[in-house]
């Protein structure tokens, strides 16, 4: 049984990607081939099944990172085609500001906010749960 503050959580998360997902698409979906075996945009019903971005994220608890605990923000491009490694680290600087601009409309009252820790861009703050 997972908490449903956790179940709710994690649905808001996936509704607040799938439109930074649709940005991403829509800015540079045609820039890149799309891997033969994956499905055009739109031709799912999930976005992180189809077109040339799954956006999403993991949970970390955070050990030797210095804003501990939160959720690394992942995106990966699907494609066979080389990124230039500035292509893409534009666009996951791109994706975590965005994310970043979206999460007080995703999770108001939450002070929750996007810093890169080290590599990766991680979602920290105010991940608490409450009562069950």
């Amino acid at each position: 049984m997972r908490h449903p503050s956790l179940v709710q959580f994690e649905a808001d998360l996936k509704r607040l990607f799938d439109s930074v997902d649709d940005y991403l698409e829509g800015k540079y979906g045609r820039k890149y081939q799309l891997h033969p075996s994956r499905p055009a945009r739109g031709q799912t019903s999930n976005k992180a099944q189809d077109g040339l971005f799954n956006v999403g994220a993991s949970f970390t608890a955070g050990y030797g990172s210095r804003y501990g605990r939160g959720y690394v923000v992942q995106v990966e491009m699907v494609t066979l085609e080389r990124v230039p490694p500035h292509v893409r680290e534009l666009i996951e600087q791109e994706a975590a500001d965005l994310v970043n601009e979206k999460l007080a409309f995703y999770f108001p009252g939450r002070e929750l906010t996007v810093a890169r820790d080290r590599n990766i861009f991680k979602i920290h703050g105010d991940l608490r749960l409450g009562e069950l």
